[in-house]
């Protein structure tokens, strides 16, 4: 490493350690100046991975503390650019999604972070209450996709004095496909 690469990477290092007394403080605006600060100074070279994908991951927890999910999810995902099997990152951008109520990639980040460590108990016990969650989410986007189905439907047939309650569908339950009948 170059001589100005060293003394970037110790600016960097100086900066983050500035950022994490002003979190330890409660004051995560300033944090996320200091981190972002460590992020410009750092050198793009194999050696500053670690420090910039920390700083990544120290972003979005100010940015959850915050209230701002969205950008929690943009900083923990390029700590995870860097560093794929950073498990801070993965259950950083796990509750933020969940915050966001986007239950199914909160589900996906957290597995995650079992594969890397199966004893994790929090984690465990985080999914098993997420997993109803999304189940219900999931019930409710496909009953509003039918309503709105069912909506277009009858504005075509109205058109022709008919409404989709004028058909039946009956589920085969061999083959799980559908016979539909006219009804008056």
């Amino acid at each position: 490493m170059l001589w100005f690469q060293k003394k970037a990477l110790a600016e960097a290092n100086d900066a983050k350690v500035k950022g994490n007394r002003m979190f330890g403080d409660g004051q995560y605006e300033e944090a996320l100046s200091e981190y972002g600060l460590a992020l410009q100074v750092a050198p793009d070279v194999p050696t500053s991975v670690e420090i910039r994908s920390i700083c990544h991951a120290n972003r979005a927890l100010c940015y959850l503390k915050l209230g701002k999910y969205e950008e929690s999810i943009k900083d923990s995902t390029k700590a995870l650019e860097l560093n794929p099997n950073y498990v801070k990152a993965l259950l950083r951008r796990g509750e933020a999604h969940e915050k966001l109520e986007h239950f199914e990639e909160a589900i996906a980040d957290l597995k995650k972070v079992l594969e890397l460590d199966q004893s994790d108990v929090q984690v465990r016990r985080t999914i098993q209450r997420l997993e109803p969650l999304a189940a219900e989410k999931r019930e409710k986007m496909k009953q509003e996709m039918i309503d709105k189905l069912k909506d277009m439907g009858n504005s075509v047939l109205g058109r022709f004095g008919m409404s989709i309650d004028n058909f039946k569908a009956v589920q085969d339950p061999n083959t799980g496909s559908y016979s539909i009948s006219f009804q008056k």
